[in-house]
């Protein structure tokens, strides 16, 4: 079986190692040489490709998944549009007839919902936000294009995992967070969202969409609690966030987003039901590479 991942990155990169574990031939596309040389070190065969320059996407194999998880590099010289969107549709332009699911990683920023209201997938999307709106219209170019019915859709919620816990920093220098604490939080561990995606290339029926989450939000103030308790820190403190910083236009958006089609139609079974294990499994891992770390 052959797969072809546009966007291995934090995610990406989990769910390429997967698949090239299972035995499957990865084509992973890079914009980098260097990259490409160390891509082919590790297993996968490379392919120097740019979404954002259409000529560049030639070739393309006829694999039984694709998956586009590009993400966006605010150093890039382009907009997250014509990463997501656009980059998208370059991308399906420039696949051949013979695809099998083609899946896109898009994520719940597309809710715009701020009272605290439950989503799922058939919630209004109103997004405000440049990465919604951008996330937004690549599902609608997706959804038009004549590969539209191969088409699967990840909404993810907050990914975190080993090494990206924010503002873990402030808590651990007992410094202020700069976000509202009685707003919510949805989230889903990178390793859950990585066996999400390999359950949805194997069981999912497009077209379809899915919101993908643990199913427990929580509360801003509950989850840094939890992460200060686990690293023996002071209890979080909170401060309101510039009113032109990004976190400030984040702070407008309070949803809860709900799993229940993910876990129903896809059969996974989360190794991180809640931010409760998840952040108790990277703390403990942390700490262990530091212990092993140390000198003497």
């Amino acid at each position: 079986m052959s797969k072809l991942i546009f966007g291995c990155g934090y995610l990406g990169r989990r769910v390429a190692d997967r698949w090239r574990d299972a035995g499957d031939q990865v084509f992973v596309v890079t914009r980098d040489s260097d990259h490409a040389r160390s891509f082919a070190k590790q297993g996968y065969t490379p392919i120097i490709a740019d979404v954002v320059r259409p000529r560049s996407l030639v070739n393309l194999p006829a694999a039984e998944t694709v998956l586009y998880a590009v993400g966006y590099d605010r150093h890039a010289g382009v907009s997250i549009h014509e990463v997501f969107a656009s980059g998208l549709e370059s991308v399906l332009d420039a696949l051949p007839a013979g695809i099998g699911k083609l899946i896109y990683i898009s994520s719940t920023g597309v809710y715009a919902q701020s009272q605290g209201e439950w989503v799922d997938e058939d919630s209004p999307c109103q997004p405000e936000r440049n990465g919604g709106l951008a996330c937004l219209a690549a599902e609608r170019v997706l959804a038009a294009h004549r590969l539209g019915s191969r088409g699967i859709v990840l909404r993810l919620a907050g990914l975190y995992g080993a090494g990206r816990i924010p503002n873990a920093a402030e808590i651990r220098l007992n410094q202020p967070i700069a976000a509202p604490q009685h707003r919510y939080l949805n989230l889903i561990h990178v390793d859950d969202a990585a066996s999400v995606v390999l359950a949805a290339a194997e069981r999912a029926k497009p077209p379809r969409t899915y919101v993908v989450s643990d199913g427990h939000p929580v509360q801003r103030r509950a989850y840094y609690e939890e992460l200060a308790r686990l690293l023996g820190a002071p209890p979080p403190k909170f401060a309101p966030p510039p009113p032109d910083a990004p976190a400030s236009v984040r702070a407008a958006s309070d949803k809860r987003a709900r799993s229940a089609r993910m876990l129903a139609e896809l059969g996974v079974t989360l190794q991180y039901p809640s931010y409760h294990e998840g952040l108790a499994a990277i703390v403990a891992t942390e700490r262990a590479e530091r212990a092993e770390t140390a000198p003497g």
